[in-house]
């Protein structure tokens, strides 16, 4: 039996762009590329949906806000479905302010957000929040309460606040089992 074949250039294009940007960059405290976490979140995106455009966002969701590329770059690249979402996805910065000072501000923007987003964009971010639980998830069982001290935020009601709020924000999405498996780790990690 053999494969059907999809036309996958503009995926394609899109991980190849997501790998040029986080090039030489590391996940936080984790030892591995970053790309590993924007592929990850594609892959949750593609259990919803194979959609190539919001994999392709999926795949770009953090070019934005964590290295040099600009949304203009997304746009003139993936067009404006794609850099749209990708900007839904990306905290907004208060210039002036530091990570840490401007960290409950700009996770209740993104909060706020997405629970005003179309589904789509709730998609993405779906596979973006879920991929971040897992690894706090993980951490958590290896490390317990000494995780947040990693964070820019370092109170653990802090964290559990923002994930809430973002179930809250994704709920449209709960008979998914990226959304099911979301809540879980939530759970699970603060319970």
């Amino acid at each position: 039996m053999g494969n059907k074949f999809i036309d996958t250039t503009f995926l394609d294009k899109a991980i190849e762009f997501a790998v040029k940007a986080h090039a030489n960059s590391e996940r936080r405290g984790k030892g591995f590329p970053y790309i590993v976490h924007p592929l990850e979140a594609m892959s949750i995106v593609a259990s919803m949906t194979p959609d190539q455009e919001l994999l392709a966002a999926a795949a770009l969701h953090d070019t934005v806000e964590d290295t040099g590329v600009s949304i203009d770059d997304i746009r003139s690249e993936f067009g404006d479905r794609v850099a749209d979402i990708v900007k839904a996805e990306s905290d907004v910065f208060t210039e002036g302010l530091s990570e840490e000072a401007s960290w409950h501000d700009r996770k209740k923007a993104a909060i706020d957000r997405l629970a005003a987003a179309p589904l789509e964009a709730k998609m993405v971010a779906m596979g973006d929040k879920l991929s971040n639980m897992r690894a706090i998830w993980r951490d958590y069982q290896e490390k317990g309460d000494e995780l947040w001290k990693i964070f820019h935020a370092k109170d653990k009601s802090d964290h559990e606040w923002h994930y809430r709020g973002l179930a809250a924000s994704l709920s449209e999405l709960s008979d998914s089992f990226a959304y099911k498996e979301f809540l879980s780790l939530i759970n699970d990690v603060f319970k």
